[in-house]
């Protein structure tokens, strides 16, 4: 009884959030302003979800590639309130109602890593929001793992940095849910829907700890492997 109302006070307060933020946002498109509410608005739901976010480092906030180990679906939340960066997510994250919209806002680069005939074209639409300065977060692990041991890192999507445009960084990020890890990762058969209602019922609040790591240079590393082999290395070392 109580999970189920902390349930629907949650859910409420998500609404609420989101009807503001849309407002305001809407707002600031018509006086042609850059939004930041996006952002502030995925933050803001890591906070109702129950994540309490601490960041060590800085983040770099343009022409930068962040790579981060993946646990759950709030690692977006946290990351995007604390970095602003548009992320890659799996193409079928467009159909599902209301996120797939909520993805366009925050410039999400949707791929296909099954779809071999659109690499190249994948590749080149990541490449030019780079180049354009964008910040972009990658999850080269390609799903989410247990937090306790990484996962190996596919190389595929980093041929955008191979050879990197001019000045772009790299910047490896742990994502580092500390006690809270076994119960908040999203691994095994689980349907999101599942693991979403369950985080939404947990009792009380968690901690997140993103460790922003040092960046580094992709043209002064080699190719995309030697690239993805170094910020793993980077992400291991952390834990």
């Amino acid at each position: 009884m109580i999970a189920n109302l902390r349930l629907g006070l949650r859910l409420a307060a998500l609404v609420v959030a989101l009807v503001s933020a849309l407002v305001i946002h809407g707002l600031w498109r018509l006086l042609r302003l850059p939004s930041p509410w996006p952002r502030l608005f995925l933050g803001l739901v890591a906070r109702i979800v129950g994540a309490r976010v601490r960041v060590i480092g800085t983040p770099l906030r343009r022409d930068v590639v962040f790579l981060a180990n993946h646990l759950s679906w709030i690692d977006i939340l946290a990351i995007a309130g604390a970095t602003g960066s548009a992320f890659v997510a799996k193409g079928e994250l467009r159909g599902v109602p209301l996120v797939g919209w909520l993805c366009t806002l925050n410039r999400t680069l949707f791929v296909s890593r099954e779809d071999r005939l659109q690499v190249t074209t994948q590749i080149a639409r990541l490449r030019d929001a780079i180049g354009e300065g964008w910040s972009v977060m990658i999850f080269p692990e390609g799903t989410t793992g247990d937090g306790r041991s990484l996962l190996p890192f596919k190389a595929a999507l980093l041929a955008a940095l191979d050879p990197p445009p001019p000045g772009v960084r790299v910047q490896p990020v742990r994502v580092d849910y500390g006690a809270a890890t076994d119960e908040l990762a999203w691994v095994g058969d689980e349907p999101g829907q599942s693991h979403a209602l369950r985080v939404l019922r947990r009792k009380g609040t968690f901690a997140v700890t993103l460790h922003l790591l040092d960046p580094f240079d992709p043209a002064a590393v080699g190719n995309r492997k030697a690239i993805a082999a170094q910020a793993r290395a980077a992400i291991e070392a952390a834990a």
